[in-house]
């Protein structure tokens, strides 16, 4: 059984292998009961949102980790998956914009994620 920790890393490699931009993990367990982790990421375009979302659905199901809900704006602009312990959120551009959960959680711990990603 992974730590929550331990799967953040995972679909944080995930998302960035299959090139999410701007990746953010949220450390919230300190100011929400909602999660332990938010990662936040953007894709290029409605069909990378939902290409990042599939993989990293696959990824942490490779894992033995249980998606709780997945949820979607029409067209892809965000797609949402619950893990329960990590809560993925993947935006176009514009949406990200738009819901800028980064001000929302303004609180959150940012995670130092530089040995985490490759970062070209």
């Amino acid at each position: 059984m992974l730590t929550a920790k331990e799967v953040a890393y995972e679909v944080t490699k995930a998302l960035d292998e299959k090139k999410g931009m701007d990746i953010r993990l949220l450390k919230i367990n300190e100011v929400s009961s909602l999660a332990d982790y938010f990662l936040i990421c953007t894709g290029t375009s409605n069909t990378h949102v939902k290409t990042l979302c599939d993989y990293a659905e696959y990824t942490l199901q490779q894992l033995g980790e249980t998606m709780l809900g997945r949820e979607g704006h029409r067209g892809n602009s965000w797609e949402l998956l619950d893990f329960g312990s990590i809560v993925v959120h993947v935006f176009t551009d514009e949406a990200r914009k738009f819901y800028d959960l980064e001000r929302v959680w303004a609180d959150a711990v940012q995670v130092d994620l530089k040995d985490i990603i490759i970062e070209e």
